[in-house]
């Protein structure tokens, strides 16, 4: 006899569609998160405020980034108005000592990175499923993009993504909402962009920001507040709060349960299953453990590899998790860090304001090897571009009238993109346990030995050409880039470790995410990932884990697990 039908390890993207849809089957299911809780618009406690109402006017001193979040810097944590939702590295660290550079951004609450993510949802296509198996790199994918598909649908029309559809084979359209309209600079790069250079698209970046309501839901359009990462009462852009947890509640089928770091999985080796999830409680350090029939890890890509290379043979440092020995292998995250940008010349738009914060900006789709290697291209793969024109506040010298009617002026309108590069799935890029240094709950500390390589470098110089290439062919003058230092883990996109494969011998997973080790765990979020594609991972999480629930839910009723 089991506490629970299914136990969900973590709230995340992953974790609240895995409670939504197990809940919606009719299964009594506990959900774990070792964060705090967070409550849906009453724990939202900067939403909403201005800089005057923001501890030291929204930037955090340098002194308490350097001791308390000195990797949440890159993903925002150093902006007070957004603190609260993200990981202590002091007392929720990794090895750094014996770990190659890594960022690891985290959250620090139930919602996991859903409260606190960029929200921009695309599609993988077939060309991405087939891609280790054509290059070599990495263990093939057991599913293809009509495996998927259906189950992006399922969830682009519950979620609420803005868009518009193209006809790109290599970004395949979704089910949309309008899309967030382009300001006229974006307006006018694109028409020149496409014309001057076929085959280079830009379009609207496709975003899980509403603009149309779902009173079915309690949910309202986008206000384009730009306060994404505070929260949102309005329900506007898809969060675990706003979304999965009010549907997995309404079911009267939902245990959920803050503040419980889940340390290990128990397991039975005759039977091959897991029979237990253990934690320890965050505040009172009490150790406890609970039962389900089946358990479904979405902790996220890291915390999840790491709670499966901990569930260990007793009195070995084995994970039960890695007969295929490739556990914590893989290891991936996007390369970004390389910027190009340039202005609009004077006289080309009329001197307009737009109104309203978007919550988005524009995107170019890949355009690099799409019909096999292109010619003359010395990397495998390819990169896309994230960016959006604006125009700041003029900045002019003087004092009195003059002053004053500067200012009342506007800069040049400006334009500028991020590139995101795949990164290849190395074997060698890998996550191990320090038995050596436990954290405070008794979990060995990750060491992460992960680097980009020669391919990301050459894809990363490519883009640099090429996005300065494309802005001048649009027109656009003082155009410029620049590269800063790529580290693994700044993108947030972490992928791997827990790889997707049919072969029992060189991955973890199967192709309904069901661990080879053991029928009755699911592992659904970025973990299972068995290469990254070049485009932002979080709605295919959601559409895998979607696909997993249905699957244990049927091998449940039939009795097979």
């Amino acid at each position: 006899m089991t506490d629970f039908d299914a136990i969900v390890i973590g709230s995340g993207v992953s974790g609240g569609w895995a409670a939504k849809e197990l809940t919606e089957k009719g299964l009594k299911v506990l959900m774990l998160d070792r964060g705090r809780m967070v409550e849906h618009k009453k724990d939202y406690i900067t939403e909403g405020h201005g800089p005057w109402k923001l501890a030291y006017r929204g930037t955090l001193p340098p002194a308490e980034v350097a001791r308390d979040h000195f990797l949440g810097k890159w993903g925002g944590a150093a902006s007070t108005d957004r603190t609260h939702f993200y990981n202590n590295d002091r007392l929720n660290p990794f090895d750094y000592e014996n770990s190659k550079p890594f960022r690891w951004v985290r959250p620090n609450q139930v919602g996991g990175k859903s409260l606190i993510w960029s929200r921009v949802t695309l599609r993988w296509s077939q060309l991405n499923f087939d891609s280790n198996k054509q290059d070599g790199h990495g263990s093939p994918w057991p599913i293809g993009y009509d495996d998927i598909a259906p189950w992006y649908s399922y969830v682009e029309k519950y979620a609420g993504i803005a868009g518009q559809k193209e006809g790109l084979f290599q970004l395949p359209d979704g089910e949309f909402q309008p899309p967030h309209p382009m300001n006229v600079a974006e307006e006018w790069v694109k028409e020149r962009l496409e014309k001057a250079m076929p085959g280079r698209k830009l379009i609207h970046t496709r975003c899980a920001n509403m603009t149309e309501d779902k009173p079915e839901q309690g949910r309202s359009k986008c206000q384009k507040r730009d306060q994404c990462a505070r929260g949102c009462s309005f329900g506007a852009y898809f969060s675990t709060q706003a979304v999965t947890l009010p549907a997995a509640r309404k079911t009267g089928n939902l245990t959920l349960l803050s503040d419980k770091v889940v340390t290990n999985l128990e397991y039975d080796g005759k039977t091959r299953r897991v029979t237990g999830v253990r934690v320890v409680d965050a505040n009172t350090q009490e150790a406890h453990t609970y039962t389900g029939r089946i358990v479904f890890l979405c902790a996220s890509a890291m915390a999840s590899t790491q709670i499966l290379l901990n569930s260990r043979l007793p009195n070995s440092g084995l994970s039960v998790f890695n007969s295929s020995g490739v556990l914590g292998r893989y290891i991936m995250d996007h390369v970004m860090r390389t910027n190009v940008w340039g202005t609009v010349p004077d006289g080309a738009l009329d001197p307009l304001v737009q109104f309203g914060r978007r919550p988005t900006g524009v995107y170019i789709p890949r355009f690099r090897n799409l019909q096999g290697q292109d010619e003359g291209v010395d990397f495998v793969r390819g990169y896309a571009f994230q960016g959006a024109a604006g125009r700041a506040i003029a900045t002019p010298g003087g004092f009195g009238v003059a002053l004053k009617q500067g200012m009342r002026r506007y800069a040049p309108w400006r334009i500028g993109f991020n590139a995101f590069a795949e990164c290849l799935p190395y074997k060698d890029n890998s996550l191990t346990l320090n038995p050596a240094r436990l954290d405070r709950f008794g979990v060995p500390l990750l060491v992460f030995n992960v680097t980009f390589k020669d391919n990301e470098t050459r894809m990363m110089n490519d883009a640099q050409r090429q996005g300065e290439t494309m802005l001048r062919a649009a027109g656009l003058v003082s155009v410029g880039s620049g590269q800063e230092e790529h580290v693994p883990g700044d993108a947030i996109h972490e992928m791997g470790g827990a790889c997707m494969g049919d072969d029992p011998t060189s991955s973890v997973v199967n192709r309904w995410s069901q661990a080879h080790d053991a029928p009755n765990l699911f592992v659904t979020d970025g973990s299972q990932m068995a290469s990254t594609n070049c485009v932002n991972p979080s709605l295919t999480f959601m559409a895998l884990t979607a696909r997993a629930c249905d699957h244990a839910v049927k091998l449940v009723q039939a009795g097979a697990i």
